[in-house]
C-alpha cells in the first residue's frame, strides 16, 4: 500500500505525525515527488512506477473528485469513500462507492460494487 498526495512533504508530516499511519504504507509520494497535480494522472503513475505495479492489479481509495479524476485518467480502477465534505462532488465515474474502508474487504475480494 501506498499513499499519493498533493499535500507538500512538510504539511503531510505536520498532518500524519501522531497518526501512525507510514508503517502500513510501502511509501509515499507527495506534491514534491511529481511535476502534474492531481487531476493530472502523473501522480498515480508515478505510483504504479515505483509499486513496479499495473494498473489491472490496483485500486486507488480516494476522497475527492479531482483524485477520481486522476486515477481516471491514469486507468486504474477507483473506490470512492464517502465525507460530507465531499458530497456533492460528481463520483459518477466511480468503479466503487463506500461508506468506510471497511467496505474495501469486500472490493478486494471480489465480492460485488458497493453503491
Amino acid at each position: 500500500m501506498a499513499i499519493v498526495t498533493t499535500a507538500k512533504r512538510a504539511d503531510f508530516e505536520l498532518i500524519h505525525q501522531n497518526r501512525h499511519i507510514r508503517q502500513f504504507m510501502d511509501f509515499v509520494l507527495v506534491r514534491e515527488d511529481y511535476n502534474h497535480a492531481k487531476p493530472h494522472p502523473e501522480p498515480y503513475l508515478t505510483g504504479l512506477n515505483r509499486f513496479g505495479a499495473t494498473r489491472e492489479e490496483t485500486l486507488v481509495i480516494e476522497d475527492s473528485a479531482r483524485g477520481l479524476n486522476s486515477a481516471v485518467a491514469a486507468g486504474i480502477d477507483c473506490a470512492i469513500v464517502h465525507n460530507d465534505f465531499t458530497r456533492t462532488h460528481d463520483f459518477s465515474r466511480a468503479d466503487y462507492r463506500i461508506k468506510t474502508l471497511l467496505d474495501l474487504k469486500d472490493i478486494i475480494l471480489g465480492i460485488g460494487r458497493s453503491s
